[in-house]
């Protein structure tokens, strides 16, 4: 999913835009990405700014874009803003930071990275509002999107908590590829596709073999990491050579400690935790991140949902 960069020029000064070449969103047939499009198709009908976190190469550009094409603001312009070089940018000269935000819908990538001056600077544009606190005519749909967890980041004071809070109306959570296996066929048939026709080649017909290695994979690297791979096996046309360096981490005898082998009862308890996992991320989906709703869904105490998020790695999100 390539992006160029546009130079766009604001009262004498400069901010690294990306206009999105082709950002593709993929429908999943997993139950929790089913929930997440539920919850993207009922967010996109309103203005409330969206935050989206999930791991990097999840798809949060594709997501934002997905709110964006499905809003009344779909037949204007989608812009993905980068943090990291917008905080690079000198802000205090700007007449008016919402002038720059312009309107359409603009995605903020990774938004812990957003320097103190840009902070300042967005919450500035941000509190452009009418009266009764709507967002004021003409102005940009904000939807921000973060690999960090920043209830944390706020904590620790990098981040403002009152920008945090006027950026997270909606907080959305994507399931990592490795909680959604149902999806890699189907993404995987659409990569496939996409580069075949990118680099005018017949779309591969893959081996069995390398469809159960697929669903082995734990894909670290999320949906752009299977992304890449259907790219090389259509650029390389040999299915063998592009899969030999995935093929050596999942056959290799080791993924025990100290380099020993995982017997089955620990490959079942890993198994059982990866599914009780999946079943807590659908319910806290379903209902929007509220961490109380959730465990009455559940049928657990708020104790123990709060103790297996703290396991999860997930403790700073949601509300109470």
């Amino acid at each position: 999913m390539e992006s160029h960069v546009r130079r766009g020029v604001e009262n004498g000064h400069t901010a690294m835009m990306r206009e999105p070449l082709r950002v593709d969103f993929v429908e999943g047939m997993s139950p929790s990405m089913r929930s997440v499009e539920a919850v993207m198709r009922e967010v996109a009908q309103s203005e409330v700014p969206v935050l989206l976190l999930a791991e990097r190469g999840v798809g949060k550009k594709a997501t934002a874009r997905r709110v964006h094409d499905l809003s009344r603001r779909g037949r204007q312009t989608f812009r993905i803003i980068s943090c990291a070089q917008l905080g690079s940018e000198k802000f205090g000269d700007l007449a008016d930071p919402a002038d720059f935000i312009g309107a359409g819908t603009v995605f903020l990538e990774e938004l812990a990275e957003l320097s103190a001056e840009g902070q300042a600077w967005l919450l500035q544009a941000l509190t452009k509002t009418n009266g009764n606190g709507t967002r004021a005519q003409g102005l940009a749909r904000i939807i921000c999107g973060s690999a960090r967890d920043l209830e944390a980041e706020v904590k620790a004071g990098n981040l403002r908590e009152d920008l945090y809070y006027r950026i997270s109306g909606v907080c959305l959570r994507l399931p990592p590829l490795r909680q959604r296996r149902e999806d890699i066929p189907v993404l995987m048939e659409h990569f496939l596709r996409k580069y075949g026709r990118d680099f005018q080649r017949a779309v591969p017909a893959l081996s069995e073999e390398t469809h159960r290695l697929f669903q082995e994979y734990s894909w670290p690297g999320n949906v752009r990491e299977l992304e890449n791979a259907a790219k090389a096996i259509v650029a390389l046309g040999d299915e063998t050579v592009a899969m030999g360096g995935l093929r050596a981490m999942l056959l290799r005898p080791d993924l025990g400690t100290n380099g020993s082998r995982v017997s089955l009862k620990q490959a079942s308890r890993a198994a059982s935790r990866e599914a009780e996992k999946e079943i807590i991320l659908r319910a806290l989906t379903r209902t929007r991140w509220n961490r109380r709703r959730a465990a009455q869904e559940l049928q657990i105490s708020y104790k123990a949902l709060l103790y297996k998020l703290k396991q999860m790695g997930c403790s700073e999100y949601g509300a109470t």
